[in-house]
């Protein structure tokens, strides 16, 4: 039926099952411009294509083709081609006498995940390329002059093996806005020559090897949008310059560094900052209240660093009116939480039950998003699966006095967590009032009393953590807290009830907590990862957040993801 359309210029057959055969081979759409055949479970490469004179645009990607490319492929006039997530073969020498011959009108290249070991040798010819993406390969070696072009516009070689330095050539590409060399070896200093490239807005060298103080940017990098340099050995402390010279900034990921010193005010610059990650670095000062000043910040992250004091927010009532992560972690802020700190969390304030389009105070916005889940190693994207996604976590600080009421405040809260800290009085019952929790751990304080009955009635709770209090009577049996085991309440002697073995004052024998100091005090029970979408579609603004779990809590919570959320959905209707 298909080869009957004469005037058809754009074809998307993909995510079907095609059976291709050889009789389709000199079957043609004259005006055929566009040919998505993505996710059909092809085994080999439709020769039908070859018939297409006009076909401009390809896309074969997450087939099941192995081995070499056709050669009449090679030969086409594609502009745009994406092979990605197969197991073909590129060799260096070609079957055909004339490389340079191949792909002559060639403009977008897609090979990412297909196994590659060593760059293209048909690259070399390749003068019109403006779109390479060759992430997610098995390429190793130093990076050659020759891997882009002056017409680049777009290049990812991240998830490859890579090494040495990159070389300055790449400055020569005027027009590249978007640079992707995350998760190589890489080994050399900031390359603030890139900051001559006019039109770059994403600048992504994340778990390589580069090393070093960040300078002086000298008004460089006007453009650029999001900087991902995390996990990397830069040293040194931030300089007030570089966020003047970087006040367009969108993401900012600058976690798991050897960055020291204090967070410059000049941060406050970068009006347009939606994700800032500092994490994992030796920062140092009180909480810089004065990011309040950022009125468009979601995720804040500034885990395992040295900040310290109480948390005070100052201003008018408008603070973090879009902030939906909040990671304190691992540092060593202390005090009371005051009431003025959870009403400065506005973000996390849903106004609106109508769940098809959450709304928060202050403003008609919404955070959608997708979520990477990182659990012992392997991780699971689930393309928007949760509609909102928000967090507050202050575990691993010196924090006291009671958990107040207001709490119930931060209605959209999917993972609260106040472990590690010395929090002590009852729990508060206006925990319950958080319907859309799905991870609550209030291990390791001194909280004492009874567990409300009000916590079953959260339906979504996946992950339960009392162990290690001061906690008795008996344990709610109803709804929800019939799926908790004995490691939700462990550590809590005056404790009774289902899941535990043990009877009403029955002395507790379990293991004891982990002492301070050790690696599950210091990375606390859970990180939060955040992780760009788009890297490989040209997204500027967009990102997901990825919750990784560390220990046994978490396959629950990554199991249950889907099942609650067909149940918010059942329930929304």
């Amino acid at each position: 039926m298909f080869f009957q359309l004469s005037n058809l210029t754009f074809l998307d057959l993909s995510n079907m099952s095609l059976l291709i055969g050889s009789h389709n081979k000199s079957r043609t759409f004259p005006q055929l411009e566009t040919l998505e055949l993505s996710s059909c479970n092809l085994t080999e490469f439709p020769e039908f294509i070859k018939s297409q004179n006009k076909l401009t645009s390809l896309d074969l990607s997450n087939n099941r083709f192995h081995g070499l490319v056709p050669n009449w492929l090679w030969k086409s006039t594609l502009g745009v081609l994406d092979l990605s997530s197969n197991a073909i073969d590129i060799p260096n020498q070609f079957p055909f006498d004339d490389v340079n011959s191949s792909f002559p009108m060639l403009s977008s290249l897609w090979l990412r995940h297909c196994n590659i070991s060593t760059f293209p040798a048909f690259l070399r010819s390749q003068e019109s390329l403006q779109y390479l993406d060759l992430s997610n390969n098995n390429i190793s070696g130093a990076v050659p002059n020759w891997a882009w072009k002056k017409s680049m516009q777009y290049l990812d070689l991240s998830n490859n093996k890579l090494e040495g330095k990159l070389p300055r050539s790449l400055a020569n590409c005027t027009m590249l806005y978007f640079l992707n060399l995350g998760n190589n070896t890489l080994h050399d200093t900031f390359p603030l020559w890139l900051g001559n490239l006019p039109g770059l807005m994403d600048l992504l060298l994340p778990e390589n090897r580069f090393y070093g103080p960040i300078k002086h940017l000298e008004n460089n990098f006007s453009a650029l949008e999001i900087l991902d340099i995390a996990s990397n050995n830069f040293s040194s402390q931030l300089s007030i310059e570089f966020f003047q010279a970087t006040h367009q900034l969108k993401t900012l990921k600058i976690n798991g560094n050897n960055l020291e010193g204090k967070l410059p005010r000049s941060l406050a610059n970068c009006r347009n900052l939606v994700v800032l990650d500092l994490g994992k670095n030796m920062i140092h000062g009180t909480f810089p209240y004065w990011l309040v000043k950022l009125p468009l910040l979601k995720v804040l992250i500034l885990r395992s660093n040295r900040f310290y004091g109480s948390i005070k927010i100052f201003g008018d009532g408008n603070a973090f009116p879009m902030l939906h992560i909040l990671d304190l972690a691992s540092n060593n802020f202390s005090g009371e939480i005051s009431v003025e700190f959870f009403q400065s969390l506005r973000g996390m304030m849903v106004i609106d039950d109508n769940k098809a389009k959450p709304r928060y105070v202050g403003d008609n916005y919404y955070y959608q998003d997708s979520v990477t889940i990182v659990n012992r190693g392997y991780g699971i994207f689930y393309p928007k699966i949760l509609t909102l996604l928000t967090c507050l976590d202050l575990s691993n600080n010196n924090f006291h006095g009671r958990i107040l009421e207001e709490v119930q405040d931060l209605k959209s809260l999917h993972v609260l967590n106040l472990s590690y800290n010395s929090f002590f009085g009852p729990i508060p019952s206006a925990l319950g009032s958080l319907t859309e929790l799905e991870s609550l751990d209030l291990s390791q304080n001194s909280l004492s009393g009874k567990i409300p009955p009000q916590l079953t009635s959260l339906t979504f709770l996946a992950v339960l953590n009392l162990s290690y209090n001061q906690l008795d009577g008996s344990i709610p049996q109803s709804k929800q807290f019939g799926t908790f085991l004995n490691d939700s309440y462990r550590g809590n002697p005056r404790l009774f009830g289902v899941p535990l073995t043990k009877k009403c004052n029955e002395v507790d024998l379990q293991m004891l907590p982990p002492k301070e100091g050790e690696d599950s005090r210091i990375d606390g029970l859970s990180v939060w990862k955040v992780v760009l979408m788009g890297y490989g579609c040209g997204l500027v603004i967009g990102f997901s957040i990825g919750y990784t779990v560390l220990n046994e809590f978490g396959n629950k919570w990554m199991a249950s993801l889907i099942r609650n959320w067909n149940r918010k959905r059942r329930r929304s209707r």
